[in-house]
């Protein structure tokens, strides 16, 4: 098949490029703008445009099909081309339901933790040679794309986004899916330039539940008032599980769950919600038919997603920490965790205001308290990413009255934000990066290595 990727530098959309090439398709694409590591993996694999911006001389008769990324617009001039020519048109998760409606489908969905669970299954299932398609928003180690979509694999493991699908398409990406395994983590307020109130963003997760098929498995989180009234309301349709957060303890700043039988399983992650997250994958991972003792010995090795508590550098007095935390919930819940698995260090919290919600003055009073356990706190934004989502300026001031710290420190300058962090203390103490951004453009691992080198 010849396929186009309109907006291929997505982080989802680049990679199901990559996979479609190494599977035999013919695959082009194009975007405004390419940023790392985009850039570098779809030139790894020649895929890489020649050069930014749109060209309808790319979309021709040829193309068997394209598909379409939420970051291009609904005017834009390829798609306006592809539509004249009557070419079909995909967004990326209409694709992969089209790959494996035959297959049996989990998708992995909620407000926060989605990734991570999505993850840990991934790595227990490989642990135990189960073949297996899927798609996760984030790298996994172990695995070489973010997306696979086989001949051979029966399951499919998705991460299910609740943003919407594409320009022309304003279905939530997880209504698209019809999975006969269905789980929910806990929802928190997001995305509010496409779902205003908080009301209108829970019946997605409801409108979720309702698109499973009759007697498919919903799992939910118990803890969310919110899951347990869906979970009610289908009930009699589905088959309905809750779970909660799993049994465990903290011992020398380690993490051991502990087993229905009273045993103790070392992780190398920690925080509350990834205790949350590892009962969730129990249950979805119990369903494909993996055995308890299995599962506790795989995901005793599972270090994390990227981007999510991920270690970038540590001495025996400080540990730099980057996570994709970006919505006032995430935030909060991880800098919590990071406090509470090291009581006895300091800890200075780094977020950037990155995402549309995050820059709208709307949704930053939802920001109150959610750094408070930080010893020290800073938040940067960049007025260019607000010029090029097309929002309203928003002001320091704004963010700090926002935050609800006297004490916030907030830079727009990048280079300035990672001068005052060089000159944070680094005896014990923890450094805490947090955006679903780059910084604009810092080389995080190469400044913690930086830190934790002297």
């Amino acid at each position: 098949m010849n396929i186009h990727f309109i907006a291929i530098g997505g982080a989802a959309m680049h990679n199901l490029a990559i996979t479609l090439k190494q599977k035999g398709y013919r695959v082009t694409g194009s975007d405004d703008e390419i940023v790392e590591p985009s850039k570098s993996r779809l030139e790894q694999h020649g895929l890489l445009p020649g050069s930014f911006g749109w060209d309808v001389n790319r979309i021709t008769s040829g193309l068997d099909a394209v598909i379409l990324g939420m970051h291009a617009r609904e005017d834009n001039p390829e798609l306006a081309k592809a539509r004249d020519l009557g070419i079909k048109i995909y967004s990326y998760p209409e694709f992969l339901y089209e790959q494996t409606k035959h297959k049996t489908r989990i998708v992995i969905g909620g407000s926060h933790g989605k990734t991570t669970i999505t993850s840990m299954i991934m790595h227990v299932l490989k642990e135990n040679n189960v073949d297996f398609d899927y798609m996760v928003g984030a790298q996994i180690e172990g695995f070489d794309t973010m997306v696979r979509l086989s001949d051979s694999a029966k399951i499919a493991i998705f991460e299910g986004d609740e943003y919407l699908s594409s320009p022309i398409d304003r279905r939530p990406k997880f209504h698209l899916y019809q999975p006969q395994i269905g789980l929910l983590s806990g929802i928190a307020w997001d995305h509010i330039n496409v779902f205003p109130t908080f009301d209108n963003y829970v019946e997605q997760f409801r409108e979720f539940a309702r698109l499973m098929p009759d007697k498919a498995h919903l799992i939910y989180f118990d803890g969310d008032e919110n899951l347990r009234k869906i979970a009610s309301e289908n009930a009699p349709r589905l088959k309905v599980t809750g779970y909660n957060e799993h049994a465990a303890d903290v011992t020398d700043g380690r993490t051991q769950l502990i087993t229905a039988n009273g045993q103790h399983i070392g992780l190398t992650i920690f925080g509350r919600h990834n205790l949350q997250n590892i009962s969730g994958a129990h249950v979805i991972c119990q369903q494909l038919g993996i055995t308890d003792e299995d599962f506790y010995r795989s995901i005793s090795t599972f270090s994390g997603a990227s981007r999510r508590l991920e270690k970038l550098a540590e001495t025996n007095n400080m540990t730099v920490f980057r996570d994709f935390a970006h919505s006032p919930s995430k935030l909060k819940a991880t800098v919590e965790a990071v406090k509470q698995q090291f009581p006895g260090r300091q800890l200075t919290a780094v977020m950037e205001l990155h995402t549309f919600s995050s820059l709208k003055k709307e949704f930053l009073p939802l920001y109150k308290d959610s750094m408070e356990k930080a010893d020290r706190a800073f938040v940067y934004f960049s007025p260019h990413t607000i010029e090029h989502k097309k929002l309203e300026p928003i002001t320091t001031d704004q963010v700090k009255e926002a935050f609800g710290r006297d004490d916030l420190q907030v830079f727009t300058d990048p280079d300035a934000l990672f001068s005052a962090l060089e000159n944070v203390p680094h005896n014990n103490q923890n450094l805490l990066l947090m955006s679903s951004g780059t910084f604009s453009g810092k080389d995080l691992p190469a400044f913690a290595k930086s830190l934790t080198e002297e």
